[in-house]
C-alpha cells in the first residue's frame, strides 16, 4: 500500500493499494494501483471485497462471473503481533438463501502466507473466470515490482492439502502457500472445501500444521475455478521493532483478550480448549448434535484426560507470543512427543468429539487429521455428520448412509473419508440441503444455510445476525456463560453495537484473540505504530459498522427473508432440560429482539451500495 496522507479517515483516496487481476480463462494478468474509496477499503479484508461483490449480480456460485477475491488487511505482514491474516471472499457455494441464491462470504486464516503475499507488493488478487485445465498461481517480489504467472498443476491433483504444500516448497524457497485438498477438487460433491495455508512450523518440521480458511466453501470455489494452489514468494520484509511497537505487542501478550488463551504454564487456560471445561460447568457443551446429555463421558476430552495418552504441546503462529493452539502427538515410551497427529482447538475437538458422542482423544484427533488432509471446514463437516447421527438415532428402522449413530467412531471415520473423496454429497452439500431433502429441518444446526460452530443456539440468539458464521462475525457466543446477559436490551445492544465489532478483525489483518478485552483503542495504537496513519477509534468503529451492514444488505439482496433470521426450531419446540444456564430464548424473545435490531439497522443500510 502507498500512503500520501496520514489521516485516511478524512482522505481515504490518498491511500492506494495494489490489485492483481488474474483472468483464469485466457491467462491475462494485470496490475493496477487503486485509490481507496472509504476507510473500509483502507482497513482491507472483507471491508474491501464486499464492495466489489456488491457490483456482481451472481445467481449461482459456480459461474465464471463469481470472482474469488484474495486480500490482506492493513496490518497483515506488519510487526503488530498476530498481523498474519489472509481473506478469501466470494459468493459461497455452501451458504445460500431459501430462494437458492448464494450469499457473499469471506473466510479468514492465519499462517505466514498473507504476510508473504503482502511482501510481494500485492495487497489484493482477484481471480476472474475459470481455467480450462488445473493451474496454480505464483506471485513473487520482482526487481521492478510484483510479478505473477499461472503454471500447470496437474502433478498436484489428488494430493492432500499438506502434500501439495510440501511439493511446492521444493520448487519455491522463501515462499508460503495456499492450497485445496481432494475435497476442493471434488467441488460438485463437496461444497464445504477449505483452503489450507502453510505455516512456519509446517514448512520447518514437515508436519501437517496448516491453518485453514474454512467457512463457506472457498476451497470448493477454487476447485471449480481449476485453481489448485497459490504461491507467494518473497524475502521477509519486517522492519526493526520500534519502542511504540514493543508496547503494542506487550499489550497483545498480556492483555485480557489473549491472556486466557495462553498455555497453562503461563497462567492461561491452555488455548480455546479451555472452553470445553468452562461450558461443561453449565452443561452447555454441544453433545449428540448440539444437545447436552449431562453425562460424565465428556471428561474424556478434558485436557488432563487427553494428556494421559497423548503428548500435548502449546504452540504459536509466526512471531506471535500467544501460544493459543495445542498440537497433539503420539507419546513415545519415555513420554516425549512422537508422531504428530492434529491441532486441538475447541471447535474441531467438540464437533468431532462430544457432538458426535466420541470421547476418546486419539480418535477425535484422527478425525481432525483426516478433515484437514482432505481440506474441509471442520465446523460444517462435523455439524452435518452430527445431524446424520441424530437422524439415524431417531429412525433406527430406516437409517441413512452407513447407519452410523452417536459414538460409532469407525462409521464416522468412513463418512469423513467418503465425503472428502467426493463419494457422499449428501453430507458434502451441508446440513441445510440434507435436512430439507429429508423433511426434518428442526434439529439441523444451521442458520441462514451455514452450519453452527460449537456453541449452543439456546445461549446465543446473536447467531441470527452473524454474516459469516456464528462467533466469527457476531461476538456474542459467550455472553451468557461469561457475563450472564439474558435481557432483551442487553442482546439488542450486543448485536447492534458491541457484538458486530468482531468483524473488524477480519478487515484489518489481526487475529480475533487480540480484540477480546482490548477494544479498538488498541487498533488505533497498532495502526499508528505500524503505518504512521492516524485514525480515531470512532472512525474505525464507524467503518466496521458500515462493512458489517453491507454484508447484511447483501444477504437481503440475495433473497434472504425475515423468517430466515432465526435459530433451529428445536430451540423453541424442544428446549434442552439439562442446560443449567438461564433459558431465555423463546420465540417471543427472538421476535421482539429481531424487530428492535431491524429498526436499528434498516435506516443505516439505505444507500450503502450507492
Amino acid at each position: 500500500m502507498r500512503f500520501t496522507t496520514t489521516t485516511p479517515g478524512s482522505d481515504p483516496s490518498a491511500v492506494l493499494y495494489n490489485r492483481c487481476t488474474v483472468s483464469l480463462g485466457d491467462g491475462t494478468i494485470t496490475m493496477e494501483e487503486i485509490p481507496c474509496r472509504n476507510l473500509e477499503e483502507v482497513l482491507g479484508g472483507f471491508g474491501r471485497s464486499f464492495q466489489m461483490l456488491a457490483t456482481r449480480p451472481v445467481q449461482q456460485a459456480y459461474t465464471p462471473e463469481n470472482p474469488l477475491i484474495l486480500n490482506t488487511g492493513l496490518l497483515t505482514g506488519s510487526n503488530v503481533m498476530t498481523g498474519l491474516r489472509s481473506y478469501f471472499s466470494a459468493y459461497s457455494p455452501l451458504k445460500q438463501s431459501r430462494k437458492g441464491l448464494p450469499a457473499a462470504m469471506w473466510s479468514a486464516a492465519s499462517g505466514k502466507f498473507g504476510s508473504k503475499l503482502k511482501w510481494t507488493g500485492i495487497d489484493e488478487v482477484v481471480f476472474e473466470g475459470r481455467a480450462d485445465e488445473p493451474v496454480y498461481a505464483v506471485f513473487r517480489a520482482g526487481a521492478n515490482g510484483p510479478e505473477a504467472e499461472l503454471k500447470p498443476a496437474g502433478h498436484l491433483l489428488g494430493l492432500s492439502s499438506h502434500d501439495k504444500i510440501m511439493a511446492l516448497q521444493k520448487e519455491y524457497p522463501e515462499a508460503h502457500f495456499a492450497a485445496i485438498g481432494p475435497a476442493g477438487e471434488r467441488y460438485r460433491e463437496v461444497l464445504m472445501g477449505a483452503v489450507a495455508l502453510s505455516t512456519e512450523n509446517q514448512l520447518k518440521s514437515g508436519e501437517d500444521k496448516c491453518r485453514f480458511a474454512g467457512r463457506g466453501g472457498m476451497g470448493s470455489l477454487m476447485g471449480y475455478k481449476n485453481l489448485v494452489a497459490i504461491v507467494a514468494q518473497s524475502e521477509d520484509r519486517l522492519p526493526p521493532i520500534a519502542a511504540e511497537m514493543r508496547d503494542v505487542n506487550r499489550d497483545v501478550v498480556k492483555g485480557g483478550g489473549s491472556n486466557r488463551f495462553q498455555p497453562l504454564t503461563q497462567g492461561g487456560g491452555g488455548g480455546t480448549w479451555a472452553n470445553l471445561e468452562v461450558l461443561d460447568v453449565f452443561k452447555a457443551v454441544p453433545e449428540n448434535n448440539f444437545r447436552s446429555i449431562a453425562g460424565k463421558r465428556i471428561e474424556g476430552l478434558y485436557r488432563d484426560s487427553v494428556d494421559k495418552s497423548l503428548h500435548v504441546r502449546s504452540e504459536a503462529c509466526f512471531r506471535c507470543g500467544v501460544r493459543c493452539h495445542n498440537n497433539l502427538y503420539r507419546k513415545n515410551e519415555d513420554g516425549s512427543a512422537g508422531e504428530f497427529i492434529a491441532k486441538f482447538d475447541f471447535e474441531p475437538l467438540n464437533l468431532f468429539g462430544t457432538n458426535l458422542g466420541i470421547h476418546n482423544g486419539e480418535q477425535v484427533a484422527e478425525l481432525i487429521r483426516l478433515c484437514d488432509n482432505l481440506a474441509m471446514d471442520a465446523i460444517s463437516l462435523g455439524s452435518t455428520i452430527a445431524y446424520v447421527l441424530d437422524y439415524n438415532a431417531r429412525h433406527p428402522e430406516d437409517t441413512i448412509l452407513n447407519g452410523a449413530t452417536f459414538g460409532d467412531y469407525d462409521k464416522v471415520r468412513e463418512l469423513v473419508l467418503a465425503t472428502g473423496n467426493g463419494n457422499c454429497d449428501r453430507i458434502g452439500h451441508g446440513v441445510q440441503r440434507l435436512s430439507t431433502q429429508l423433511g426434518e429441518t428442526g434439529y439441523a444446526m444451521q442458520v441462514k444455510g451455514l452450519e453452527l460452530p460449537a456453541y449452543l443456539p439456546e445461549t446465543n440468539p446473536g447467531y441470527a445476525f452473524a454474516i459469516a458464521g456464528g462467533h466469527m462475525s457476531m461476538g456474542t457466543h459467550m455472553m451468557v456463560a461469561r457475563e450472564g446477559k439474558v435481557g432483551l436490551n442487553d442482546w439488542v445492544h450486543a448485536i447492534t453495537q458491541q457484538g458486530l465489532l468482531q468483524v473488524g478483525y477480519d478487515m484489518i489483518g489481526l487475529c480475533k484473540f487480540v480484540g477480546l478485552g482490548l477494544g479498538h483503542d488498541f487498533v488505533v495504537r497498532a495502526v499508528k505504530a505500524a503505518t504512521g496513519l492516524e485514525v480515531t477509534s470512532a472512525e474505525i468503529v464507524a467503518a466496521v459498522r458500515r462493512a458489517y451492514l453491507r454484508g447484511l444488505a447483501l444477504e437481503l439482496r440475495q433473497g434472504y427473508q425475515d423468517d430466515e433470521y432465526t435459530l433451529p426450531q428445536q430451540v423453541f419446540s424442544d428446549p434442552n432440560p439439562n442446560i443449567t444456564l438461564p433459558r431465555f430464548v423463546t420465540q417471543e424473545f427472538l421476535d421482539e429482539m429481531k424487530k428492535r435490531v431491524w429498526d436499528a439497522f434498516e435506516p443505516e443500510m439505505a444507500g450503502l451500495f450507492a
